[in-house]
């Protein structure tokens, strides 16, 4: 089914959505403890328990608007279910923290097994966004592999060191400003390997 368009900030809105509305949750019940049904949960789990049913929702919403989502989307989607409903069933934050960790060794490792085969599945789930030469294709996955690697080290260190406000902070801010920085890093391979458009 071919992909619809829809209004780029409505997109946006419904990709960073649930993570603002978490990273709001968190600020406003952080310290705090809720006794229901006789279990007491920290704020962090409670924006967990919130979290979850959003994402589902929003990434609903999205395939409902445009007729499609990537495998990245779907993936994402399946480790922040079962993940942050570990967390919420064990009331363990432990298991939601590891969630990045999973996803970025999930998609490093998936490229790193392309690149050992000679091929790049990046470009499977980017070319039409990005005509790139196959050379081109090469250089930014195996850059990309490797930085997908450094943010699972990376996350696993932050959790497992420092507190959980400082996670929430790395997690909402430190990740998504990491791969705004390396996409804007790796122009120079799409300058110098783009196709030109004939048309």
């Amino acid at each position: 089914m071919a992909e619809r368009k829809i209004n780029p900030i409505l997109k946006l809105a419904l990709e960073l959505g649930p993570v603002v509305v978490f990273f709001v949750a968190f600020l406003r019940l952080k310290g705090n403890s809720y006794e229901i049904n006789g279990t007491m949960y920290d704020g962090f789990i409670l924006a967990t328990a919130g979290f979850v049913p959003l994402m589902i929702l929003s990434t609903l919403a999205l395939w409902k608007l445009t007729g499609k989502l990537s495998r990245m989307q779907v993936t994402t989607l399946v480790l922040v279910v079962v993940f942050g409903g570990l967390s919420v069933w064990f009331n363990d934050d432990q298991f939601f923290k590891m969630k990045p960790t999973m996803i970025y060794l999930l998609f490093g490792g998936a490229l790193g097994i392309g690149l050992l085969r000679g091929e790049s599945y990046l470009k499977f789930v980017m070319e039409e966004v990005m005509p790139l030469q196959q050379e081109g294709w090469m250089i930014l996955t195996r850059r990309l592999t490797a930085f997908f690697l450094t943010l699972a080290i990376l996350n696993e260190v932050i959790w497992r060191t420092m507190s959980t406000e400082t996670w929430v902070y790395f997690k909402t801010f430190g990740l998504t400003a990491a791969i705004f920085v390396f996409f804007m890093t790796q122009s120079g391979v799409f300058n110098r390997y783009a196709i030109e458009d004939d048309t």
